[in-house]
């Protein structure tokens, strides 16, 4: 593993214990320019470990905190008439930030829920017929409750194809909680290691990885198992197809390679594509339709 993503690990571990390979992937993530959604019980850490991404990559952080009467006015930003200047003038929402942390996005309505597509698709939002850019980098975070608890609205396909990838960080496990029990402190202290104009030479060359032809194969005969098999309620779509090529070429880079191999695509395949595959299926482990992709498809096959 590279050093410099080695220290990120390492420095956000300090406050998320005993769960290397949920941080690794959200850098992958990162790196790949994708958006994260994060699934869990209210207090695994989620906020924090949105919060820590930021502070390492020394990047601008805003949360919106998604409840019911939520409008989309309040996450974009609204125009306000000025009496002096006798002229609107734009009032920014926390949308604009590097990071955006959408917490608990399906207590929200379906209609503020969509404002988010815009943004996390094309990087701008457009208001009042006013298209404005995001700062860069832009990364959002979202999290959500399980389905089951009250008050929670299902996010619809569409939207769950804007994520890059889908992740659970679970319970700790009893040194690691007995560990932050002991150092709580440290959260505090989450240093940057790297600046932005590193991160972007980082995601310049995650776009220089080299992917073979073999391996593409292989990436196109898991997407295209989806659509012929009847064993997967959803296919998956060529957006996923592309996350799954660009967090492939990414978890490639994290490891100090510059070209791509199966065990990269194995390693991101379960958080790229479970969400998009199950949908909003509740009765399938975390990742049984990947697990069963992935016995289905050899990848020494072209």
């Amino acid at each position: 593993m590279r050093t410099d993503i080695k220290n990120c690990i390492e420095q956000i571990s300090q406050v998320i214990r005993g769960k290397q390979t949920q941080i690794e992937l959200s850098l992958i993530c990162l790196l790949a320019r994708g958006h994260l959604l994060l699934e869990d019980l209210p207090g695994m850490g989620k906020t924090t470990l949105s919060q820590s991404f930021a502070q390492v990559f020394g990047l601008e952080f805003s949360r919106v905190q998604f409840t019911s009467d939520l409008l989309p006015a309040d996450m974009l930003g609204i125009n306000i008439y000025d009496q002096t200047s006798q002229q609107f003038s734009f009032h920014p929402g926390p949308i604009f930030s590097q990071v955006v942390l959408a917490d608990e996005i399906n207590r929200a309505s379906p209609k503020t829920q969509s404002a988010l597509l815009e943004a996390m698709a094309e990087r701008q939002v457009t208001t009042d017929g006013t298209t404005r850019d995001l700062p860069y980098p832009f990364f959002v975070i979202a999290t959500q409750n399980p389905l089951h608890q009250s008050g929670t609205h299902p996010l619809p396909e569409s939207q769950l194809d804007r994520f890059n990838m889908q992740l659970s960080l679970g319970y700790p496990d009893y040194a690691s909680e007995k560990a932050m029990l002991l150092n709580d402190n440290e959260a505090k202290n989450v240093a940057t290691i790297i600046d932005i104009d590193t991160l972007q030479q980082m995601q310049n060359a995650v776009d220089d990885v080299k992917v073979s032809e073999s391996v593409v194969n292989y990436i196109l005969n898991l997407v295209n198992l989806t659509r012929e098999s009847s064993e997967f309620p959803n296919a998956l779509s060529p957006r996923a197809a592309k996350a799954l090529f660009n967090t492939s070429k990414a978890a490639a880079y994290v490891n100090g390679r510059n070209f791509v191999t199966p065990e990269d695509v194995q390693f991101v395949l379960s958080a790229v594509c479970e969400h998009r595959l199950k949908g909003q299926l509740v009765t399938q482990t975390a990742s049984s339709f990947s697990e069963f992709l992935l016995k289905q498809v050899d990848p020494l096959v072209a």
